[in-house]
């Protein structure tokens, strides 16, 4: 039986306003509707009257100007980035120029990947981000009213960071894990390995809710994160069988692996099963010739 996650959907919003989701929390969500983004991009402001904004979103016109009307009269004195996509860094940019705020965050895209010095990312990267102020794991980011802890998260990107909001015990987790959807781990900067280690590290911690860049909060975190392990290990337990039965390329699983998902979405799913390939592989699970691509021939170890 596959694996039930208590996905959450349901969210109230207005395009261009701003929400006030908890005492230190607002929210503004872009007009970037997708397969991907769910609703959006959901853009977060910390404290008031110096804020602090994670994941400004989009290179959006409409967007940029909703979140200055939301920041009027206040001081930006942080911009935080979960990581480089091109839904949730690109706006820093303008934002940065129209306050003089910092951006912090991990580094630029790829800047997670061990042991490469020729770096290859995805087309959906934004590579123009750099940092001005780079973070790591454990790292505190202090406003007025407000302490935010670096939590270091990545798999679905390589530079993927969480904050936490020490004074709500909330935890903005960007794709790492979001309520209506699991996260893509798409290699090369993807990493499924690493993945798996940042899910088991959320339940090492005692954050009370998460606020995912895409859709609503998640409100019971841990049987949440718990299901999403569950989840790939399932996938995982599917390659297996599936390479017993002699289906040897992952263009061949995709299908029956995810029969009921759109056929739109089967290009993601094959990046997924990569990742899953690269992890089986590193662990001796199973074999190929040369390193684990989307072509290659797989089979049991």
């Amino acid at each position: 039986m596959a694996v039930q996650i208590p996905y959450v959907r349901e969210i109230e919003f207005e395009y261009g306003d701003c929400d006030e989701v908890s005492p230190l929390i607002r929210r503004v969500v872009a007009k970037n509707p997708s397969a991907f983004t769910y609703k959006g991009t959901g853009t977060y402001i910390i404290g008031h009257g110096d804020v602090a904004v994670i994941d400004p979103g989009p290179l959006l016109n409409g967007h940029v100007e909703a979140l200055l009307r939301a920041l009027e009269g206040e001081t930006v004195s942080h911009i935080l980035i979960t990581h480089t996509h091109s839904d949730h860094s690109p706006a820093a940019k303008p934002l940065k120029a129209l306050t003089g705020a910092e951006t912090y965050g991990f580094g630029p895209h790829g800047s997670g990947q061990q042991g490469s010095d020729d770096v290859q990312v995805e087309e959906d990267g934004d590579m123009d981000f750099v940092p001005d102020v780079e973070v790591g794991h454990g790292d505190i980011i202090e406003g007025d009213g407000w302490t935010i802890e670096c939590v270091y998260t990545p798999g679905h990107t390589s530079n993927h960071m969480c904050f936490a909001l020490q004074e709500e015990k909330a935890l903005f987790t960007g794709d790492h894990v979001m309520g209506w959807s699991t996260s893509i781990v798409s290699p090369p900067d993807g990493n499924m390995e690493q993945y798996m280690a940042s899910l088991h590290l959320l339940l090492t911690r005692d954050d009370e809710i998460y606020w995912p860049t895409h859709g609503p909060a998640i409100t019971d975190p841990k049987p949440f994160v718990r299901s999403f392990i569950a989840h790939r290990e399932d996938r995982e337990r599917q390659i297996m069988e599936q390479l017993a039965t002699g289906r040897t390329r992952i263009e061949e699983m995709v299908p029956l692996m995810y029969a009921a998902v759109d056929k739109k979405l089967y290009p993601a799913a094959a990046r997924s099963v990569l990742a899953h390939m690269e992890h089986l592989v590193a662990r001796g699970v199973v074999r190929t010739d040369g390193r684990p691509t989307l072509s290659s021939d797989y089979r049991l170890a």
